[in-house]
């Protein structure tokens, strides 16, 4: 493995990070009480930094008032000679989160970072720094690249359970000192409600925290923006953002399980009937709490492609804003399909230009796995083993553009359906033909229900070669079944070794793939 090893960073984060920590509870938790009586802002929801490039991330915080956002960043823990970034007025418009774009950073190097959170009637009124750091992505082939990714988080009612110790599985991903993490949807559960307790199978009693606005269904942007707050009550995934940068992407959960634009709900639970305008809520909210550049362009769209240097591009879908209706999907015709035709069009033109060995193609969906939304289907693959249909007429596009241009190097990478598993796909066994073979694996959950294995659809010759769910539906994080994938690519030889792991970190499987074939 020739990934650089950094041999200081994690000494740097055990005396830095827990020093911010300890400063930076919030309230909920128990904030400093010194600085709580002083009236100087503070970032008691921890720092995050997000699509960080060669040269370039950004920086998010959330403040308790007011408060101007400024970033010191230097290459080492001790902040001599540091860069100052001056980043927004943090207010009630944006619930008090702010994220600062740094650029002009050296390639492949430890950034450290704090932030500061000053009175904006009174500049020298300031909060304690909350400290973080992120690596840039590496100029040089033979750096390597390492990452991991999951999704699915506080879902089915099972939170955040301080018994178990919380979000366990974001101290095994860090442990692997990633150089980001990829999220790979339904960061919140939006439409579940997180109760004080859960009867356990087993006669045990789950015990989960508790907010005001995690009681019930999210509804208004209050109740989006309280629950993306909710998660970061947990002090493993505030240490984590601290020390990796993330590339999140959003699924259903955001929202409400299975939507669609345009959908009319008839959940009782909701008032508002309209998903169309729970969206647009969960979106704004979705962009205030996560460091996602995409977001603040005028079209606001989460899709995106993510250069991390020479070796990996990743393509960050959105097959969830610009699908058409849930269907039985047996249409012989559909151009919207489940990414909307200029969605498709932006993936084939950024493939085709990409000349990074590796190009991820990060969905929040799956290819050849059945989801069903009875009588209808959620996702892409609908049971029928022959020729595409419906969705699956725009991913038989994408794969035969794939072939025809040559483009080497893709895998799928995706979470969802809350188990683990790897397949791969090959046109010797499908019904669909005109593709060459590629691997798609699959994560999650990070801390949610677990539920048994989908049904594979054979029209583009899905083979499960790995698997690891459970028999029954909604498994507890007590029960297990939780997971997380790590992708390491070799900067010498190029190879890219995929390993699906559990909670702990215990590899499950792990295949290894070549570098500069179009197919796999």
């Amino acid at each position: 493995m020739s990934h650089r090893p950094l041999p200081g960073r994690r000494s740097v984060l055990r005396g830095s990070l827990a020093a911010s920590a300890a400063l930076s509870l919030p309230t909920a938790l128990g904030a400093a009480p010194a600085f709580a009586r002083s009236g100087r802002p503070t970032a008691g929801w921890g720092v995050q930094a997000g699509d960080v490039t060669c040269d370039s991330g950004l920086v998010w915080v959330r403040s308790d008032r007011p408060a101007r956002m400024i970033v010191e960043t230097s290459a080492t823990e001790s902040f001599r000679n540091p860069r100052r970034w001056h980043g927004p007025l943090l207010g009630p418009g944006t619930d008090f989160t702010g994220t600062t774009r740094l650029h002009g950073l050296p390639s492949g190097e430890q950034i450290h970072y704090r932030v500061l959170l000053a009175d904006p009637d009174d500049p020298r009124r300031a909060g304690e720094p909350v400290t973080g750091t992120f690596r840039t992505a590496s100029a040089k082939r033979r750096d390597g690249v390492r990452f991991v990714w999951s999704g699915d988080l506080a879902g089915q009612g099972w939170g955040i359970n301080p018994e178990l110790g919380g979000y366990r599985i974001y101290d095994a991903m860090g442990a692997l000192d990633p150089d980001f993490f990829l999220c790979s949807g339904d960061n919140i559960y939006a439409d579940g409600p997180i109760t004080g307790t859960v009867a356990l199978p087993d006669g045990r009693t789950w015990r989960n925290i508790t907010t005001e606005e995690k009681a019930k269904v999210a509804e208004t942007l209050a109740e989006f923006r309280g629950n993306f707050r909710y998660n970061l009550l947990d002090e493993n995934l505030r240490a984590f953002n601290a020390r990796v940068p993330s590339i999140v992407q959003w699924d259903d959960h955001e929202v409400l399980n299975n939507w669609y634009p345009g959908e009319i709900i008839t959940d009782t639970r909701y008032t508002e009937k309209n998903v169309d305008v729970l969206a647009a809520r969960a979106r704004r909210a979705f962009s205030e709490y996560f460091p996602i550049s995409t977001l603040r362009r005028p079209d606001g769209r989460v899709y995106r492609a993510q250069h991390h240097g020479p070796l990996l591009d990743v393509f960050v879908l959105d097959m969830r804003t610009y699908r058409n209706a849930n269907s039985p999907g047996d249409q012989p015709v559909d151009p919207q399909g489940i990414l909307g035709r200029e969605q498709l069009e932006w993936l084939k033109r950024e493939l085709s230009r990409s000349r990074a060995v590796w190009k991820v193609i990060a969905a929040d969906m799956p290819v050849g796995l059945v989801v069903p939304d009875a009588p209808n289907i959620e996702a892409v693959a609908q049971g029928d083993p022959g020729k595409p249909l419906g969705r699956e007429l725009q991913i038989a596009e994408l794969l035969r553009f794939v072939k025809h241009r040559r483009i080497t190097g893709t895998v799928w990478l995706t979470a969802d359906v809350h188990h683990t598993s790897a397949q791969h796909y090959q046109p010797s066994k499908a019904a669909f033909t005109d593709f060459e073979p590629f691997w798609e694996f699959v994560s999650g959950p990070l801390n949610a229900g677990a539920f048994p294995a989908s049904a594979l659809d054979a029209t583009f010759g899905p083979d499960r070669v790995f698997v690891k769910a459970p028999t029954t539906a909604n498994v507890s994080p007590a029960g297990g079944y939780q997971f997380f994938g790590e992708v390491d690519i070799d900067g010498h030889s190029g190879e890219l070794t995929v390993r699906l792991r559990e909670q702990d970190g215990a590899v499950l499987f792990t295949q290894t793939l070549q570098p500069g074939l179009v197919g796999q």
